[in-house]
């Protein structure tokens, strides 16, 4: 484990922006691909690691919370399917709220040539939401976030039974990203765009009997909050 995380508040402010710019790394990695290994890591260059200019080793905490579009709901009301939250995840306010439970972030130089330039995972372990239609209910739950692709994965359930470990749900579109806030000893990134993805769009597709869930459907957007300490 490192000495510190960040050397001073400065450091915090400055790099915190471009730790969580979701959408600020291309992907790399196809659109199918079910697998959370450190897939930033493994499309980096085969040149030796430099070391990271920021990193904060250990996640502790706190959430993710995805305020969730009209657009979204009104699709949910016609497809007749019933939002809910499972474990942890709390719905309030409009917004599904998942706890971090752990991972990590480093942040290299985006003036070098190594690539992603921000790396880790961010671990929502025990958390998700559902969606119920008649006898039938789709479980979203353990999410973890790349944000060195832009990605966010999760196991899916069907009436309790484990379709798919770690599916490739949503896309992370920080686009409309807003400036990096700190209160305290947490960092607070606000504005990135969650939508469905292709795989998740074919996964309740054929679940549900539909047509009508389409890749890149806005679900809301999300405020990502963290200890930095």
């Amino acid at each position: 484990m490192r000495k510190s995380i960040f050397t001073t508040v400065g450091a915090v402010a400055a790099s915190g922006a471009l730790l969580f710019s979701l959408a600020a790394c291309s992907s790399t990695e196809s659109a199918g691909s079910t697998t959370t290994t450190d897939s930033s890591s493994s499309s980096s260059s085969m040149a030796s690691m430099p070391k990271p200019l920021a990193s904060i080793p250990a996640l502790t905490g706190s959430t993710t919370a995805v305020k969730l579009d009209a657009s979204f709901a009104k699709a949910l009301e016609t497809l007749k399917l019933t939002p809910g939250v499972v474990g942890t995840a709390k719905l309030t306010d409009g917004s599904l709220i998942f706890p971090i439970t752990s991972g990590k972030v480093d942040y290299y130089d985006p003036a070098s040539s190594y690539r992603p330039f921000v790396q880790g995972l961010i671990n929502h372990a025990g958390s998700g939401f559902s969606l119920t239609a008649g006898d039938t209910k789709v479980d979203l739950t353990n999410f973890t976030i790349d944000p060195g692709t832009s990605k966010l994965y999760g196991d899916v359930a069907v009436n309790g039974d484990v379709a798919v470990k770690q599916a490739y749900i949503f896309n992370l579109d920080g686009s409309t990203l807003m400036p990096l806030k700190t209160e305290g000893d947490t960092a607070i990134l606000q504005g990135t765009k969650v939508e469905i993805s292709d795989v998740a769009a074919g996964l309740l597709n054929k679940t549900f009997k539909t047509d009508a869930v389409k890749e890149g459907m806005l679900v809301g957007v999300a405020t990502i909050t963290v200890n930095t300490k």
